[in-house]
């Protein structure tokens, strides 16, 4: 038996398949994984992520803590609420962690790491911490996480939770947060679609979810979640990026914030280096000109440029067609073709900028 969240009990009324995920039992679904994904593209759906690592980080230096910490620019973060993506580098510029940090005062940030990489994220920061001075690390396991995500979301949640919430939320541009009584409540998401991510305490979790199903907002599992990433052109720790891979070879240059130049965050030197010589390596989109399905870890053969890997690859229920995450060789460029062996057999893949999809609409 894996960890369990507060919804736990909620998941096994309705029906869901529970796998394990990094150490947590977690819904893969409902019982239609493509249902599920068609119903957030367009309408809403709502995902339990209390596995997610909430942390509070608090201290007199604590932004100067994440100045170092993090290769994304703390600084830019002016207004309360505000949020910023970034990586959490490794001397080697290797990515320990994707997070999303949160300005809410002079002394007090809050960060959502991810749920498989707890231990050694935790013991990352906390070591940091000590060597710091100054700054406190406390993990929020008393409190819970609910995604609701679509172009309905934000109705829904109204109608669940209050049309009080309006006032305050409902003025949120994206990457922003608020507090409203004991929910803290973000305009974030990991699916490319409007909505929330609602954090509050873990005792009020079932209530919440229960609440958000009377009006109709039905439960999405892990599975579904994965499409709709990919979909997005999201990266997946583990897959798409890790300790081996920088963020310039993983398509999140734009998370890296080389100005200042006299800021020195860990894992600079190697990125430094990167941009001046050019990156060996590049993230790219893939889409395969017939049927089949592409898998993790299938051999790209890119025309005249060398070999690659696809890091994540899947079936898009909103395309209708194969699409994939691959890192290639640089020389790759949007437009090329190369091919991938599917039942013993080369199919074509035409090489295209990610994202696939972004608010229920093909990019393509």
């Amino acid at each position: 038996m894996g960890n369990r969240t507060p919804l736990y009990s909620d998941h096994i009324k309705l029906g869901a398949k529970i796998v394990d995920f990094g150490g947590w039992d977690m819904p893969l679904h409902y019982g239609s994984q493509i249902g599920e994904h068609h119903k957030v593209r367009n309408d809403c759906g709502m995902f339990d992520v209390s596995h997610m690592n909430v942390v509070d980080v608090k201290g007199a230096g604590v932004r100067d803590f994440f100045r170092l910490l993090l290769a994304n620019n703390v600084d830019k973060l002016k207004t309360k609420g505000k949020a910023l993506y970034s990586c959490m580098l490794n001397g080697k510029g290797g990515v320990i962690d994707d997070l999303i940090v949160y300005y809410l005062d002079d002394a007090w940030y809050r960060v959502v790491m991810n749920a498989a990489t707890r231990e050694k994220d935790m013991a990352w920061v906390s070591a940091a911490a000590k060597k710091f001075g100054g700054v406190t690390v406390t993990m929020r396991d008393d409190l819970a996480m609910i995604a609701i995500q679509g172009p309905q979301a934000k109705e829904k949640v109204y109608q669940a939770l209050g049309e009080t919430l309006r006032d305050s939320a409902g003025t949120l541009k994206p990457f922003h947060s608020v507090t409203v009584r004991d929910r803290f409540i973000a305009t974030t998401g990991y699916t490319g679609e409007d909505g929330f991510e609602i954090i509050l305490p873990a005792n009020s979790a079932p209530r919440t979810w229960q609440q958000l199903h009377s009006v109709g907002v039905p439960p999405v599992g892990l599975g579904a979640r994965d499409t709709l990433r990919l979909e997005a052109g999201m990266n997946l720790y583990g897959s798409d990026m890790d300790q081996t891979t920088t963020p310039l070879e993983s398509g999140l240059a734009w998370t890296v914030a080389f100005e200042p130049s006299d800021r020195n965050f860990i894992g600079r030197e190697v990125l430094d280096r990167q941009k001046a010589r050019g990156v060996p390596r590049q993230l790219v989109g893939l889409v395969l000109e017939g049927k089949g399905v592409l898998r993790n870890h299938q051999k790209v053969t890119c025309d005249g440029a060398g070999e690659g890997e696809i890091t994540s690859g899947s079936f898009s229920p909103t395309l209708n067609q194969a699409i994939a995450l691959a890192r290639v060789p640089a020389a790759v460029k949007t437009g090329d073709r190369g091919t991938v062996e599917l039942r013993g057999k080369p199919a074509i893949v035409r090489v295209v900028k990610y994202p696939f999809v972004r608010n229920g609409k093909a990019c393509l």
